[in-house]
């Protein structure tokens, strides 16, 4: 995916903040236009493909993201128990410790499932993939080190969805302390 320009990075949060929060078929060009101050005919100079290249954008930022908070984290220096606390730290504060629902939940609701499922699943594949490649290298076998890092990623999503459906962000923290031991046994 190619980098945003300057221009298109300034928008980004605020959009990330509306499909985060209303999904895909949610937002409305009024509700975007209010959230950037933006007019639709600068809309359209910004993001010539409408809202498909709004979510392009923030997904190309969200990539990237992906790589800072966690590739990153499980590629540096310790054991496998250190390198997936310190994963577990960065997406716990990426997600204002359970407090923000996750985008990639968000895109696959309606019809932006159809259109962005396949960067959606590059993304976690990838996320998924590091940590088997963390768990492999602390000594556990392949198949189970697959098993358990798309176990990692069920119990962030799941922890993210409960504590937004039970209004306690502490659902999420707790998981997210639990999880790198979890995965280490």
């Amino acid at each position: 995916m190619p980098k945003p320009t300057v221009a298109k990075q300034t928008y980004v949060p605020p959009l990330l903040d509306l499909f985060r929060q209303y999904g895909y078929d949610g937002v409305s060009l009024s509700k975007i236009a209010r959230a950037t101050g933006l007019g639709k005919a600068s809309l359209y100079h910004h993001f010539p493909g409408g809202k498909d290249d709004m979510v392009e954008t923030v997904l190309t930022t969200l990539d990237q993201w992906l790589q800072e908070t966690s590739l990153d984290a499980l590629e540096g220096e310790g054991d496998a128990l250190a390198r997936l606390t310190r994963m577990g730290d960065r997406i716990s504060t990426a997600y204002s410790h359970g407090e923000k629902p996750c985008m990639l939940a968000a895109l696959m609701l309606g019809s932006a499932k159809d259109v962005f499922q396949p960067q959606v699943k590059g993304m976690l594949e990838r996320w998924m993939g590091a940590i088997a490649a963390v768990l492999t290298a602390g000594g556990m076998e392949g198949t189970m080190a697959q098993a358990r890092s798309e176990e990692a990623l069920v119990a962030i999503q799941g922890a993210l969805v409960m504590a937004r459906a039970l209004d306690d962000a502490a659902v999420f923290e707790r998981t997210m302390q639990r999880l790198p031991e979890q995965l280490c046994r």
